[in-house]
């Protein structure tokens, strides 16, 4: 009977926490840094009680509230208690951003308010909670369709920051690779909106083209991937700089004359894609790259200097390329045709969604196939045409519309153990993969209820104390 009364009086108290500030807005602060700390309550009834106490004092000071309820999330100087905290991301992710449009007002000054809390969030999170943060931030006017580049460039400046693009590069660092791969990922649709590209193209250009082959195999192709979506977005200086290495990385994988080897058909479609973006803005850097003659009038045209075994060897790779992608689509063809016939027999379930997947990969290496030869036949004239148009429909655009990649953060991380299954993020909370599954896994969220439900930490989480530095 005691523990019943104690319950209902506790109950009774937390609702009544509000009246405090009634007549005493300056006490809100404490009262909401105090109901921060029961959102950890096991009792439904208790909890509700929490979130109907904190709305109430958002509603009467949305600033004052929101910046007493980020501290239990932000967590820089003062250690908190991840139970807290991930219930405190809760409730501000389903009971504070649903209202976002009766809470933020004055609408701007308030948007620019939640904004300024979120990114000192941003040194610690999971790639669950940055794409959570993120998301929300995109949803503000402030940031919307009409909004300026600057405001744009905004968010670009928060995605680099979680991708350390300022970071020294290391190639065995895991997380890292994961996270700059995924921020690449979800810069892309800022890209389109006109922020600037340049320090990604930088930094890939810089340090991770050259290391290529060093990459583990399995981030190879979300790195090349994402390339080739951003390389339309490049600038013509960026593009003049990063062609070499493309270029170069290009001849690699594109085999002088038939070998046994089997040669990687998305890297070629990869490379090919982002080569002609490239090339469309900076045309006559591939004089001394492929030996084309494309007169520009500039200097940089060397159209006196001979070139000619560099188109040559160019030009042999390209029709080995066109070789090889008609003697696979042949074969791919065949197949689907025995597939349909292996369809029609089959029995079990499993064999027909055995056969449906054999069946969905020729028809996306047909596509691949296809794209290839349709950027390699222009390039064959000593005064090629690029495409820098989107009438390329890269392969996988198709077979996979959903999926997206991990990002992070900056500043002083926490060290962790919990992951979501989002691959090895051995540091940052919220790094991701790329424009592929890596990203996919590492956003699978935030858990919805109990205490630390295992699903928060998306890219593993950083050691408190230590700067950027990763661990």
């Amino acid at each position: 009977y005691c523990a019943i009364a104690s319950f209902e009086i506790r109950v009774q108290a937390i609702r009544g926490l509000p009246l405090f500030c009634k007549d005493t807005p300056e006490h809100i602060p404490k009262i909401v840094d105090i109901l921060a700390q029961l959102l950890i309550a096991e009792e439904n009834v208790e909890r509700d009680a929490v979130h109907k106490a904190l709305l109430s004092l958002l509603r009467q000071d949305v600033k004052a509230s929101l910046t007493a309820l980020f501290k239990h999330i932000e967590s820089v100087d003062e250690p908190i208690a991840d139970d807290n905290r991930e219930r405190t991301l809760i409730f501000i992710r389903d009971k504070v951003f649903p209202i976002k449009s009766e809470l933020l007002k004055p609408q701007e000054q308030m948007e620019r308010h939640i904004t300024d809390l979120i990114k000192k969030c941003l040194q610690d999170v999971t790639g669950a909670e940055f794409k959570m943060f993120m998301d929300f931030l995109k949803s503000l006017n402030i940031f919307g369709d009409k909004a300026p580049t600057e405001r744009v460039q905004e968010l670009i400046e928060i995605i680099e920051s979680q991708a350390d693009l300022d970071a020294q590069f290391d190639v065995s660092d895991g997380d890292h690779i994961d996270r700059l791969i995924s921020c690449l990922y979800m810069a892309l649709p800022f890209f389109i909106r006109g922020a600037s590209s340049s320090k990604f193209i930088n930094y890939l250009n810089k340090n991770i083209i050259p290391i290529f082959d060093k990459l583990p195999e399995e981030r190879k192709v979300d790195l090349l991937k994402n390339l080739a979506e951003c390389s339309p977005y490049s600038t013509p200086q960026d593009s003049r700089n990063i062609l070499p290495s493309v270029v170069q990385l290009l001849k690699k994988y594109m085999p002088a004359r038939k070998t046994a080897e089997e040669m990687n058909f998305t890297y070629v479609e990869c490379l090919l894609y982002t080569f002609h973006h490239l090339a469309h803005k900076a045309p006559n850097a591939t004089n001394s790259l492929c030996g084309y003659k494309i007169v520009t009038g500039q200097p940089s045209d060397r159209l006196g200097e001979d070139f000619s075994e560099f188109y040559k060897d160019f030009t042999e790779r390209l029709k080995c390329v066109e070789e090889l992608a008609k003697a696979t689509m042949k074969k791919l063809t065949q197949g689907m045709a025995q597939q349909n016939k292996t369809m029609a027999t089959a029995k079990s379930d499993e064999e027909k969604a055995t056969i449906k997947t054999q069946k969905q990969n020729a028809t996306t290496g047909l596509r691949t196939c296809n794209n290839i030869l349709a950027m390699t036949q222009p390039l064959h004239s000593k005064s090629p045409s690029f495409i820098g148009d989107k009438r390329i429909n890269l392969s996988w655009k198709e077979a996979v519309k959903t999926v997206a990649p991990s990002t992070n953060a900056t500043g002083v991380k926490r060290s962790g153990s919990t992951t979501n299954g989002s691959g090895n993020y051995a540091n940052k909370r919220g790094r991701g993969a790329g424009g592929n599954q890596l990203v996919h896994r590492a956003f699978e969220g935030i858990s919805h209820g109990g205490r630390g439900g295992g699903q928060g930490r998306g890219w593993g989480r950083r050691g408190r104390g230590r700067g950027r530095g990763y661990h």
